[in-house]
């Protein structure tokens, strides 16, 4: 029996689609590694909903050479913290690939999903990318964020964090085939360890149906268009 949800912010503003989310399948992004089997990737698309065209650039320009990272739409958009608590980890520094290109970004996907094993890897930074981890003030619950805008973060380990407040911007470092923000829960700081925990979101719009609808406590369904106001 899966744990009861635990009931957190939103952590990003404006529009956005839940690419991974466990409102599709349990675990969300088909392994239980990492403490991620609640997790969630979100990312920003083109307003006009056709497709998942991530970027301000032809397609051609994307299949071809890629496009610069300042031209996707999620690229560097604020992070926010989901709840009150302590910095445990926070990791910045790892260089972002300048463009997001199709091939690229996806070889190394497809090499991290082959031969990728968390227990021989001494530094996960190359998969997480630019990470932070929180732990909820008087609870055993821990936000993981990662894939961060390398140079964004910051917070530091031993920070007091409150809701809401800036931690980072969205990025495409680490295991990331466009810029967006990977999160889940867990329970507990060793993420070789950790068993993911559920959440879900106090407050947010989702569009059903051609309609911007309020939805309290609820978890972002398959390739749901979600908002938050800034």
């Amino acid at each position: 029996m899966d744990p009861t949800p635990i009931l957190i912010e939103f952590p990003l503003r404006g529009e956005w689609v839940a690419f991974h989310t466990p409102g599709e399948q349990v675990p969300s992004h088909g392994t239980d590694q990492l403490g991620q089997r609640y997790g969630y990737d979100f990312l920003r698309i083109d307003k006009e909903r056709e497709g998942w065209k991530f970027y301000r650039a032809p397609t051609w320009r994307y299949n071809l050479v890629g496009v610069a990272l300042d031209n996707c739409y999620g690229w560097s958009e604020p992070i926010f913290a989901p709840f009150e608590g302590t910095v445990i980890l926070a990791r910045d520094g790892w260089p972002e690939r300048n463009r997001v290109y199709f091939l690229s970004d996806f070889a190394i996907v497809l090499k991290n999903a082959f031969f990728f094993d968390p227990k021989k890897r001494k530094d996960l930074q190359p998969v997480l990318g630019n990470h932070i981890m929180i732990k909820m003030t008087g609870k055993e619950v821990y936000a993981f964020i990662a894939h961060a805008r390398t140079g964004s973060i910051r917070v530091r380990e031993g920070d007091e964090v409150q809701t809401g407040q800036f931690l980072a911007g969205v990025g495409h470092s680490g295991n990331s085939t466009a810029p967006h923000l990977h999160f889940h829960l867990m329970d507990q700081a060793n993420i070789l360890e950790a068993n993911g925990l559920p959440c879900i979101f106090r407050e947010y719009e989702a569009l059903r149906k051609g309609v911007w609808t309020k939805v309290e406590a609820g978890i972002p369904g398959k390739r749901e268009w979600i908002r938050v106001a800034a």
